[in-house]
């Protein structure tokens, strides 16, 4: 069986290893390169550099939609299109074109959450269980017939990468099976309920921002749902903070919403929320501290794993064991040699 395979992300790359070991892949479709905006260098996506190793043939139309790419298709006549978070929505005659029809492999159990956020979402919602879909498409998105279907558990400390990574896995393999069943004619095509639809469309940055006066289950799902793309943040004294992870505590402490009420030795400021406290968890990532009872001006710079936090009145502070961060200290206490003379305080990654 001859195959054009369409696909951009990592998400897509198991698919296409699967595809390579077991068919004749003819030509891969992704998106155009982009370029670094810090360093200016061209990055491919992972399809292209894996196409590229394998000798494959790479198209990277903006266009998708033109004459020239439908008699390119028309030349490389193939059997079958798979679709893997291509990111292009895929014109009818194009659709038309292959033998066996264009499938995809979509991140959730269809006909829920159709669209481009479908990981993400499912985890925002407290779901229990996600999967993947592998289906016929057609015009309209993500409304095509469905082929197979396999579930997923997603466990209450999976956040999006870790189910991105299951996901990936398993959709590589229930395409194999789909394809399986097209080739040797006991394909099913099972009709969608619309009524049960629901569309996730793409996350947008003002959404990412944590709401304190949530529930802490809620606040909980929010960030590993974006945990580690594109993360939820939070605002302290003006500055945005990104938020890698939040935990949930039993004991309730009172205060006001929003408000830090303690601060957790090794772990970071505990916040009250509308049904009880959250536990933020700084340490997580080290380059994104924050400390909120002590008098931290600024992240001054990082090398390695340590950080260097600008401080005003440090050595108090600092020299005091009861400070809930002093097992973590590598030095005291150090001024960095500059014009001014400013504090600064060392914190090593855990």
């Amino acid at each position: 069986m001859k195959i054009v395979f369409m696909g951009t992300p990592e998400f897509a790359l198991p698919c296409l290893e699967n595809l390579y070991n077991e068919y004749e892949v003819c030509a891969v479709f992704t998106k155009p390169d982009k370029r670094n905006m810090r360093n200016g260098q061209v990055r491919y996506s992972p399809i292209k550099e894996y196409a590229l190793q394998k000798g494959i043939e790479v198209l990277q139309p903006e266009n998708i939609k033109t004459d020239e790419i439908y008699e390119k298709l028309k030349e490389i006549n193939p059997d079958l299109i798979v679709v893997v978070a291509y990111g292009k929505i895929i014109p009818k005659k194009i659709i038309d074109l292959p033998k066996y029809g264009i499938i995809n492999v979509h991140a959730s159990l269809l006909p829920k959450y159709r669209g481009a956020a479908p990981i993400q979402y499912a985890i925002m919602n407290g779901d229990k269980t996600s999967g993947v879909t592998i289906m016929y498409i057609e015009e309209g998105l993500d409304t095509g017939d469905m082929i197979l279907k396999k579930e997923v558990d997603i466990e209450e400390t999976d956040n999006f990468e870790t189910l991105h990574d299951k996901l990936k896995i398993v959709g590589a393999e229930t395409l194999l099976e789909a394809i399986k069943t097209i080739e040797n004619g006991t394909s099913k095509r099972e009709k969608q309920d619309d009524s049960k639809s629901s569309l996730v469309k793409p996350i947008k940055k003002e959404a990412t921002m944590i709401r304190w006066g949530d529930t802490k289950e809620d606040i909980y799902n929010h960030v590993r749902a974006l945990d580690p793309f594109p993360t939820a943040f939070t605002f302290f004294n003006g500055k945005r903070y990104k938020i890698y992870g939040v935990e949930k505590i039993k004991t309730e402490i009172g205060g006001n919403i929003g408000e830090v009420v303690d601060l957790i030795k090794n772990k970071g400021p505990l916040i009250k929320v509308k049904n009880g406290n959250t536990i933020e968890n700084i340490l997580k990532q080290y380059e994104y501290h924050l400390i909120f009872n002590m008098p931290i001006i600024d992240l001054a710079y990082r090398k390695e794993d340590i950080i260097y936090l600008k401080i005003e009145e440090g050595e108090q502070y600092i020299k005091d064991k009861q400070n809930p961060y002093y097992d973590m200290l590598i030095d005291k206490i150090f001024i960095l040699k500059k014009e001014s003379k400013d504090e600064y305080v060392m914190y090593k990654k855990l």
